[in-house]
Order: C-alpha cells, then structure tokens, then sequence
C-alpha cells in the first residue's frame, strides 16, 4: 500500500494540521503528501515546501502540487485506486467528527486513528462526557445557558466551549458577569458547553493501542499553562506554558489518571490511540474531553508522552499504520 500523509482540513485547526504533518513527514519520508484544502480541493505537496513551511501555527499553508480530485470525496475515490494508507495528520471538524472517517470506511481505504463512530461521539463534548461517565469516570456537572447567571453565582467561575471544536478554539471563562455576556453572543452562531471551573491541576493522557489489541496509558502530562488558561495560545506559541513529562503527581494519582483515560478510551470505543484532559482537583481527575486524532507536532502532547514511555515516535506510527491495515481487512 501506499502510505500517504492526508493533513490540511476545512476548518480552524489547519494550521496545528500542517505542524503535526510536519512532524509526521520527519518520521515517514517516504510518504505521499496530500493537503486538503479549505475550498474542499485536495493536492499533492512536495517535501521541500512542507518542511520549509516555518510558521505554520500563524502561515496559512500553500501546497505546490497537482489537484487530486475535484474535491475530498473524488481524492478518497483515487486513494481508494492507488490502493493507499492515510495517516491522518489532521485535527477537528469534518476530520475529527467522523465524516471523514466514514468516507474512508466506505471505500475501505485504512486510515489511521479511531472509526467513524467513535470519533463522532468524541468530537461532540456533551454525548462524550456522558458516554465517559457511564463508563465510570468522573465528569462535571453541565450547566444549560438559560442558568449560566444562577450557575454563576453557585460557582463564581465557569468554562464554556464549543461542544463541536477543539476547545483551544472558542474557549472561554466566565469570570466575570460581562463574560456572561460573551458566552451567549457566542452561543448564537454554535453550541456550547457550560461547566464550573474546577480548581486543580491541567493534566493529559495518552492511551495507545498496541499491536496485539491491549492497551496502555502512557505517563500523564502535568499542563501548566502561561497566564493560567490552556487555550490555543497558551498551547502553541506562548513559551511560558510548561508541559511536565511525567507529571509531578503522586503515585496514587497519576494511577488514577491513566486507570480515567483507559476508561474513557473503552467507553467511547476509540481505536489505535487517543489522549484526554483532566483537571487534577481534591476530589482526583476529573474529565474534560477525548481526543481521538489528537496533535502529532514535535512540540505536542502525544508525542512527549510517548518518548516518556520509551517508545520512538516512528515506531508509533508504524504500528499504528500495521492496526490501520487489519482494521480495513475486517
């Protein structure tokens, strides 16, 4: 088969897309490099212009290639031709939400990262939380809008994100009763989710499927964010956020942290690998969401997570491509 590197995306979070493809290309260079475009076009890149793509958390990115496809459904039909492997170097929207997912299980082209299904009930923040839940983590409670200034005054603080969008996006705190203002003119063009703002400790962890179908956590990350908020800029251009790996927790606790992800893993049937976020509070780990396609960027997450374990990060994604091929044989 060949392995192709589908990055780019139709929604906000192309940018992380390129840097994670970036990364992803540095560790399969053999590769085929496809970027979906925001008009929904698909083209082949070339190495050079990706890797000398340096800002690509602010720079749009421009591929130099031919067009495949009229569009991302007429690309699948050629992957599906040229019999190719898509490692999905992608994040949030139609890439996350499962459509994309499902457009490839369709064809039976393999794809890397979890199926159609588990990836639609992750990416929706208030059915995963339930689903979560009901597999035995702890979660918040969520709060409906038309209680946000009675919430407000309960809690004296409150987080709302979208419920369909990387929460780096759109994430906002209600500090203040004029946020509460903010919070519903947002809410007139997309959904959101409204919870407490939980005292604690950020915290994230990883769970990789291995090649013979088990399981594991890797070691948690402990997420100390510049001027106290992980939002996008906090995540991928403030240098004063720290990212301690393997966090300062107790050992009971990052216990507890790991045992939270493995069951947040199971419950929302998430494939090849996935990474959710706590708040390490007094009451222990407390959900906030999963990601199934989550950053592969050399500065991300995921990947520090896994040099923790021991694990080389194109070890990774050669097994992951290995689960990818039996899957699409089922």
């Amino acid at each position: 088969m060949r392995i192709t590197i589908l990055f780019g995306g139709t929604n906000k979070e192309r940018l992380v897309s390129v840097a994670t493809a970036q990364a992803l290309h540095s560790a399969l260079p053999e590769a085929d490099l496809w970027f979906w475009d925001a008009d929904d076009s698909v083209h082949e890149t070339q190495s050079r212009t990706l890797l000398g793509h340096t800002r690509p958390f602010e720079d749009p990115f421009k591929p130099d290639g031919r067009r495949v496809g009229g569009d991302i459904e007429r690309a699948l039909d050629q992957a599906k031709a040229d019999e190719r492997l898509l490692v999905l170097g992608l994040h949030g929207g139609r890439a996350e939400n499962g459509e994309l997912q499902v457009m490839c299980e369709m064809r039976g082209i393999p794809f890397t990262g979890s199926s159609s299904a588990s990836s639609h009930l992750a990416f929706d923040k208030v059915a995963a939380k339930r689903f979560a839940a009901l597999g035995g983590v702890k979660a918040p409670p969520g709060i409906a809008l038309d209680d946000i200034e009675a919430a407000f005054e309960e809690y004296g603080r409150l987080v709302a994100k979208p419920t369909h969008d990387g929460s780096s996006y759109g994430l906002m705190f209600v500090n203040a009763t004029q946020d509460i203002v903010a919070v519903r003119r947002a809410a007139k063009t997309e959904t959101y989710l409204i919870e407490p703002c939980i005292a604690g400790t950020e915290a994230t962890c990883g769970v990789l499927e291995q090649l013979d179908g088990s399981l594991i956590a890797l070691p948690p990350i402990e997420i100390v964010p510049a001027d106290g908020e992980f939002d996008y800029r906090a995540k991928y251009l403030a240098k004063a956020t720290q990212e301690i790996c393997p966090g300062r927790f107790a050992p009971d606790i990052s216990a507890a942290i790991m045992a939270e992800a493995l069951r947040a893993h199971q419950a929302l049937s998430c494939g090849g690998y996935s990474r959710t976020d706590f708040i390490v509070s007094n009451e222990g780990p407390i959900f906030l969401e999963t990601n199934t396609l989550p950053g592969l960027t050399k500065a991300s997450l995921y990947p520090k997570a896994l040099k923790a374990q021991g694990i080389e990060f194109a070890d990774f994604l050669q097994h992951q491509i290995v689960l990818a091929e039996r899957r699409a044989r089922k």
